[in-house]
């Protein structure tokens, strides 16, 4: 991988993404929450921000938009379809679209459901898809705006990437998405053991993320739904679990 990814852990359970590229020295943040815990990181590493990527317009991804573009002068790109929610937005992009950082690029996919114009970026040459609040470790995002069939095709669509692909997704729900999963699918061995580990990790204080596409396909009970009507059941069941 070219480019460097830092986990900065704000509010009570997101993960904001610093992306610096070497060659180019530019620097993303993904989904800034909060301001100066981000600008506090760039800045302890030398870096200065050019960028930043938002993957849908909810306050807890957008709400150090602001003050870091006043500090840093640097370009924001988010979704099209949700450009009237965020004000702070310089480009939009939508799906079949791509952005770049220096000489990388990453391909724009929406993935509507969580919010009605929700998007991820996937780097190809890096093996990165940096996917918001539509997959999570072992769950996916509720259906604030939009509907099972739209998140089972969301599913679909992030299944085809490499089983390698390295996804950041935006919050620590991997213990509690794994409790819920250990009921929809008590005969997962694979997911039995992955939730052992879970517990283990957590228990030293570490993140669980980023994890795998082919970790998901193994263990993620809304990547597994085998049809929209089971995916629309387990995401009810995991909303009242």
């Amino acid at each position: 991988m070219v480019v460097e990814i830092v986990r900065i852990p704000v509010l009570n359970d997101n993960y904001v993404w610093l992306v610096h590229e070497p060659e180019s020295n530019e620097v993303m943040v993904v989904d800034p929450a909060v301001a100066d815990p981000v600008m506090a990181a760039a800045a302890e590493r030398g870096w200065a921000i050019t960028q930043i990527w938002n993957t849908h317009w909810h306050p807890d991804h957008t709400g150090g938009n602001e003050a870091i573009k006043a500090a840093t002068g640097c370009t924001i790109t988010g979704p099209e379809a949700e450009k009237d929610r965020i004000p702070t937005l310089d480009v939009m992009v939508k799906e079949g679209d791509s952005v770049s950082l220096g000489p990388v690029t990453a391909d724009v996919i929406d993935v509507p459901a969580h919010t009605a114009g929700h998007i991820a970026y996937h780097f190809a040459s890096e093996n990165v898809a940096f996917v918001g609040d539509t997959l999570f470790a072992m769950g996916c995002g509720r259906l604030f705006e939009g509907t099972p069939g739209q998140m089972f095709e969301n599913m679909r669509k992030l299944e085809k990437l490499p089983e390698d692909t390295a996804v950041y997704c935006a919050h620590e729900y991997t213990e509690a998405n794994g409790r819920y999963a250990l009921v929809a699918e008590p005969d997962n061995d694979e997911l039995a053991e992955r939730m052992r580990d879970v517990v283990a990790m957590r228990e030293r204080g570490e993140a669980t993320v980023p994890t795998t596409i082919g970790l998901e396909k193994a263990t993620n009970p809304f990547m597994r739904a085998r049809s929209i009507e089971e995916l629309a059941e387990r995401r009810a069941a995991k909303d009242a679990f």
